[in-house]
């Protein structure tokens, strides 16, 4: 299973970032490369706590839906709402430098594999309360995700 927890998946999608270029089209979206960037920068704000985002999680997205998403071997397909707090369009961290961006995205990402189980990890928006496995796992798909996105 693929997941930022082990080191060949992150150096992977790490590689796969650093091949994301400020001019890289869209295979779908409406984000930029650039924006995609921040947004994926966000998204580890998020899991370290220091984005807020609002929630409004059912039961069955905590449980039904959270296992298919995390666990299912599919992959997540285009069109999947965000929070509005890490939506690019909406509330999402705004594009500065591109080099300094995508620096901060590295920083983020290794952060956040370096957080141990132990530590205080966030609740996702629509999943609830997740360990630090599942985190890994959400954190590897959603690069995974985006990058697709652009191609790469």
């Amino acid at each position: 299973m693929k997941t930022l927890a082990r080191e060949e998946c992150r150096a992977a999608i790490q590689r796969r970032i650093r091949t994301v270029r400020p001019e890289s089209a869209a295979r779908w979206g409406r984000m930029s490369a650039h924006q995609m960037i921040c947004h994926l920068s966000d998204g580890c704000r998020m899991a370290l706590g220091e984005k807020a985002v609002s929630a409004a999680p059912t039961l069955f997205e905590r449980t039904v839906l959270k296992g298919v998403v995390l666990y299912a071997p599919v992959r997540w397909p285009s069109g999947i709402p965000t929070s509005p707090e890490i939506d690019q369009l909406c509330g999402g961290t705004p594009p500065a430098s591109f080099a300094a961006d995508v620096a901060e995205l590295h920083t983020l990402l290794e952060g956040l594999t370096r957080r141990d189980e132990g530590s205080a990890w966030a609740r996702h928006p629509v999943f609830g309360r997740m360990s630090r496995a599942a985190w890994l796992r959400w954190s590897y798909l959603h690069a995974d995700h985006h990058l697709r996105q652009f191609g790469t």
